[in-house]
């Protein structure tokens, strides 16, 4: 395993996916799905305190509207934990970095705005594009 100095941020100037690269964005993935995790637990104990205690109906309805949200957002976490956990097998099989579609490096500024991505942005476009004109149909 490959230790990163304290200070480390990736570098075009370096080779890509190079041990430190893979490392940093292999930390930087487990940090954001531990946080992630202490978000849902932190959920799940506040929607098992209890039912609506609630007597206005207003309130009532305030609260129900409060908890689908909230179940809505953990959902959403629960994908993107799982598209972590796919980013950390690429990381382990050696394609993390890599556009999936085409095998040229996704890019170091991409990755560290969106460290899940598997597309190139120019992948990424060309998706968009086909989306967009195949829901116009």
């Amino acid at each position: 395993m490959v230790t990163l100095p304290p200070d480390y941020r990736p570098s075009d100037d370096e080779e890509f996916m190079n041990p430190l690269q893979v490392e940093y964005f292999r930390q930087k993935l487990l940090r954001w799905r531990t946080e992630l995790l202490r978000d849902a637990d932190g959920t799940l104990a506040s929607l098992s305190e209890g039912g609506i205690h609630e007597a206005d109906i207003t309130d009532r309805a305030s609260v129900e509207t409060d908890r689908a949200l909230e179940l809505r957002t953990r959902d959403r976490a629960r994908k993107l934990i799982n598209k972590i956990d796919q980013a950390l097998t690429r990381i382990e099989n050696g394609s993390y970095g890599f556009c999936e579609e085409t095998g040229e490096p996704i890019g170091l500024k991409r990755l560290e705005a969106r460290p899940i991505a598997t597309l190139s942005i120019e992948a990424q476009e060309r998706h968009e594009r086909m989306e967009r004109v195949h829901r116009d149909d």
